[in-house]
């Protein structure tokens, strides 16, 4: 299959010889939609784009990346748009509130905060709320493309195929996406071969970190000092990787100086 544009970053991702290709692909789409909003282009003074952060807003991990990335006056433009219209809504909410009617079944019912969800028109705003947000936005729009290339180019590449089987694998959230899409997008025949083959990454790579991390733990025993060290030097990160995805030994993501 010849390259095409739209195959390129996918490419990209597996050369990277990451713990997870779909980690990288994200990664990317995230800084990408930061450094649109706040970078050089200054998107953040079009009248649309600031229409929809006024709308959407941003999650608790991306107001932190808005925080990082070092461009304090675009963040502040963006937040007084918002801030305004979230005022709005806000007063709006709250002159409609009603509390919901007391009884002693529910005063004894112990409460799992945890599991609570909320249950008034208000409380349920806030969540949404919470759930909006302009870059997760972003990536959850483009992110499956990524997923229908690979599933194009794995059924008409074969060194794309190729390029599959020397991989790292994939971290668990990415595992999930990859059967449930392939349960829909192959052939019962193909079925066999690709899930063969992604399980088999799944334990070979996954018992590579457990060694890894062992490893690591062992080095702390003065009688493995001499003992080399591996590849375990960075397994921690790679093993939270694997597990939980995202990168959580990356520096800071911030605005070229």
């Amino acid at each position: 299959m010849k390259e095409k544009i739209y195959t390129i970053p996918l490419m990209d991702a597996f050369k990277a010889e990451d713990e997870c290709p779909f980690c990288f692909i994200q990664r990317n789409l995230e800084q990408y939609a930061i450094s649109f909003i706040l970078g050089s282009g200054s998107a953040y003074m079009e009248d649309d784009i600031r229409m929809e952060t006024d709308k959407t807003g941003f999650c608790r991990t991306h107001y932190k990346m808005m925080y990082d990335y070092g461009n304090r006056l675009g963040s502040a433009l963006i937040l007084s748009t918002h801030m305004k219209k979230m005022n709005e809504d806000l007063k709006k909410q709250m002159k409609e509130f009603k509390p919901g009617k007391s009884s002693m079944f529910a005063k004894m019912k112990k409460v799992d905060s945890a599991k609570m969800s909320a249950q008034t028109a208000l409380g349920q705003w806030i969540e949404q709320q919470e759930e909006s947000c302009y870059v997760c936005n972003h990536i959850a729009e483009n992110y499956p493309r990524y997923l229908d290339t690979f599933f194009e180019m794995y059924q008409k590449d074969p060194q794309f195929v190729e390029l599959v089987k020397k991989s790292k694998g994939f971290c668990l959230l990415h595992l999930k996406d990859l059967v449930e899409w392939g349960d829909k997008k192959l052939s019962d025949k193909k079925k066999e071969e690709y899930y063969s083959l992604i399980f088999r990454l799944m334990e070979e790579n996954m018992t590579r970190l457990q060694g890894e991390v062992e490893l690591f733990t062992e080095k702390f025993d003065y009688q493995n000092k001499d003992k080399p060290w591996g590849n375990s030097k960075d397994s921690i990160q790679r093993c939270m990787q694997k597990l939980g995805s995202g990168y959580p030994a990356d520096p800071v993501f911030q605005a070229d100086r």
